[in-house]
């Protein structure tokens, strides 16, 4: 008895030495927020009086690519694509000397919510703000953390593929599968791979991307960070990015084939890692604008969110209703600027949300969920219906696992539907460059249309795995 007491023992001093160890080493890996606390608000803004922009000439702020873009849908521009009004804006600015002391910065705007983002060290002033004549409303929607992670720098990535990584007998090596149940192959076998059409990827970053050897031959149009502050480099950011683009981009016969491998790629990063709070839906909302005006077709955005560090801002399930929340009213809002939405479903299947994610609820985008190698529905993916009643998720990918490329440049297994969806948005580029005459919400209602469990669509399939193939026949005699 005694002995057993003193192994006992032993055991609970040695749990405790290492977890005051691992408190240690957490709070090491920790740094003090720079520059002290602070705040964002978000400034609802009444109208647009005053703006020197108008409708008529809309290249002063919309590229060559983004009016052609709506010119072929036969899309007219509205009061939402007018720019801020410079002269409300104006009233958020103050004298340097001021703006020095107060820490105030404009963080960023959004034409189609008509919305500013200030941050500042003090409230007062924020507050101030509140209670300008443009102002129609305003709240918090960033507060500065005590702490965040150290940054540490990205692994080395390889410069040739592992012997085992290829498949001689096999054309599109690793991604076969993934590609095959989508009926893709057949899209690429007849010239369809995305050629003319350009893509942004919105995400948290995009680790070793500029240095993986897979990632040289793809167009990439630019990169842009919304995250404030920008990152010093958001190649040294999450590798989350790096496995997205991927899954489309990556062109290594025998090893990996992605599904829309001569498109063109924006690489937007608007996902903060240091915190998770309601700004990060203003970031995306700059993200998918610039896209919008940089002449994209389509986004991937592996996204979601409906809880906030502290509670702070959390959405309700009341909310899945494509308009509540700022992230999916402007999801909603892509399709009539000409352009294709597509977006995980969300991982929270096995949690007490069980839900789909802010903004796969948004109206007239393809939100996909993921399938496992089995064709099931996999455990983690997100279900619906949205709270107007719409079905969600729209379709189904294979994302349990999905293969990828890490940013070690190695061939790699992840499960999420951040990883099904990019599958699906590839694909989606292949099938609009054969049909260049549909319109975005063509392409989307065909897509559909052309699930194998469109017949009876549900809130768990969706309208069910998407034949791209018929998608195509069908198409091409409308």
């Amino acid at each position: 008895m005694l002995k057993t007491f003193r192994i006992e023992l032993c055991i609970g001093l040695l749990l405790c030495v290492c977890l005051q160890l691992a408190g240690k080493t957490d709070k090491m890996s920790r740094i003090k927020y720079p520059g002290g606390k602070c705040y964002v608000y978000r400034y609802t803004l009444r109208d647009k009086a005053g703006t020197p922009y108008r409708l008529d000439h809309p290249q002063r702020w919309l590229s060559r690519e983004s009016i052609e873009r709506r010119k072929r849908q036969h899309l007219s521009l509205d009061s939402t694509d007018l720019p801020v009004s410079p002269l409300y804006l104006n009233q958020f600015h103050l004298p340097a000397k001021e703006a020095r002391t107060t820490g105030t910065t404009i963080v960023g705007t959004s034409r189609w919510n008509n919305t500013v983002l200030v941050r500042s060290q003090d409230t007062t002033l924020l507050n101030r703000f509140a209670h300008l004549d443009c102002v129609k409303s305003a709240h918090c929607v960033w507060t500065s953390p005590d702490s965040i992670e150290r940054r540490i720098m990205p692994p080395k990535c390889r410069d040739e593929w592992n012997r085992w990584d290829s498949i001689k007998t096999e054309y599109y090596g690793n991604t076969k599968q993934q590609l095959e149940s989508l009926r893709g192959i057949q899209m690429h076998n007849i010239g369809y791979k995305g050629k003319g059409m350009t893509i942004a990827i919105l995400d948290g970053g995009f680790q070793n991307a500029d240095k993986i050897p897979w990632f040289r031959q793809v167009q990439i149009e630019g990169v842009k960070d919304f995250v404030y502050p920008n990152s010093p480099n958001i190649y040294n950011e999450t590798d989350h990015g790096t496995k997205v683009f991927s899954a489309m981009a990556v062109n290594e016969p025998y090893v990996y084939i992605g599904s829309a491998p001569e498109a063109s790629y924006w690489l937007l990063r608007c996902e903060d890692q240091q915190t998770e709070q309601e700004i990060e839906e203003d970031y995306w909302a700059m993200a998918a604008e610039f896209a919008d005006s940089a002449g994209v077709d389509i986004i991937n955005s592996s996204l979601g969110y409906y809880e906030y560090d502290r509670h702070y801002g959390d959405h309700h399930l009341s909310d899945l209703d494509g308009t509540t929340a700022l992230i999916s009213r402007t999801a909603s809002m892509l399709a009539r600027k000409g352009m294709i939405l597509v977006n995980s479903a969300g991982n929270t299947g096995m949690g007490s949300w069980k839900k789909i994610t802010f903004p796969a609820d948004a109206q007239e985008i393809i939100s996909v969920g993921a399938l496992t190698q089995e064709m099931k529905s996999a455990p983690f993916s997100a279900v619906g219906p949205t709270q107007d009643g719409r079905v969600k998720p729209d379709i189904m990918a294979i994302g349990s696992p999905a293969t990828l490329i890490s940013s070690r440049g190695t061939v790699t297994r992840d499960m999420g539907t951040s990883f099904s969806t990019p599958i699906v948005c590839g694909l989606v580029a292949c099938l609009w460059q054969a049909l260049p005459h549909k319109s975005a919400l063509d392409i989307i209602n065909l897509i559909r249309s052309c699930g194998d469990n469109h017949h009876t669509p549900n809130n768990i399939y969706g309208y069910g795995t998407p034949n791209f193939w018929r998608a195509y026949m069908i198409g091409r005699l409308k």
